[in-house]
């Protein structure tokens, strides 16, 4: 009985093996090295991406956390996840959503007079208030983890200067892989005047707009525009599709049918149940798989 049950082990063993080799290459689809041409692609081709709200936070796992990124990226390949970008009394750079530690880890305090030393003793907690094993991880160790597997969207929060985050960004040469995220076409534009190679969602609500960020200088191939948690007119998607400019818009909550962001012929949608949109994106394609990952190629 013995050798059977070898052989059977081994057998269990090979296809483990295969399957982990296959989630991991899986993972590694969806990191594109040029970003403008990819969002090209999604207009063109009439695909629509997803990115993941504070990374795709769900039980056991903590919003802004690295292991929550890997989990996001098993369950929904191909991902962008959108982080949120706070600074500690020492000046390091770290990924936290709140003013304050008090919601999202075991301590206390505001994130701006925290120091670093300080804000590693306190573990990070899931939407449930559930400790995790992870800390709040350094804006410069998102940067090396997401290399080659995905693409970070930088939400700078109230007092983060640009400059800053724009060095850490160069320091790690990761200019082309991640996205900046601003809110008003002021703030577009100052960000593309520090870093002019930078990819850059902007709050837009009408076509006039991209009018102004011309006028300042502005490359229209480096903006997509964000147009807020409602379903976006046909008229301003197509407005903005035709001077080159895609759309990405918010679909929160539960009970979503994520294919309505294709229907709207929208390129990206901000979700928080990423796994869920990629079979409802799947699903409304017409496409042999996920019809995005095609544009990572």
């Amino acid at each position: 009985m013995k050798r059977p049950l070898l052989i059977a082990a081994a057998l269990a063993l090979a296809a483990c093996e295969e399957q982990r080799d296959f989630q991991f290459e899986v993972v590694q689809v969806g990191a594109p090295t040029n970003l403008p041409a990819y969002f090209d692609c999604l207009r063109e081709s009439g695909a629509t991406a997803i990115s993941a709200h504070r990374g795709g936070p769900a039980p056991g796992f903590a919003e802004n956390a690295i292991p929550t990124f890997e989990n996001t990226l098993r369950a929904a390949p191909g991902t962008f996840l959108e982080v949120d970008i706070a600074q500690t009394a020492d000046g390091v750079l770290v990924l936290m959503h709140d003013d304050r530690a008090d919601r999202t880890t075991t301590g206390t305090g505001a994130i701006a007079d925290l120091d670093m030393a300080r804000l590693l003793t306190f573990q990070l907690e899931d939407d449930n208030g559930q400790r995790v094993d992870a800390r709040v991880p350094t804006l410069a160790d998102a940067l090396d983890w997401a290399d080659g597997k995905t693409v970070l969207e930088l939400d700078i929060k109230r007092g983060v200067r640009y400059e800053d985050v724009i060095g850490a960004v160069e320091a790690a040469n990761a200019m082309s892989r991640v996205v900046f995220v601003t809110y008003s076409v002021d703030g577009a534009a100052r960000l593309a005047r520090l870093a002019p190679q930078a990819m850059i969602y902007t709050t837009i609500s009408n076509a006039r707009e991209l009018d102004t960020l011309e006028r300042r200088g502005v490359d229209l191939s480096r903006i997509v525009a964000w147009v807020g948690t409602d379903a976006p007119s046909a008229s301003l998607v197509q407005a903005l599709a035709a001077r080159g400019v895609e759309t990405r818009f918010g679909m929160f909550g539960e009970g979503r049918n994520y294919a309505e962001a294709a229907r709207a012929h929208t390129q990206i949608v901000a979700v928080e149940d990423a796994e869920e949109a990629v079979r409802d994106l799947d699903a409304a394609d017409g496409e042999e798989g996920y019809a995005a990952l095609q544009c990572a190629n």
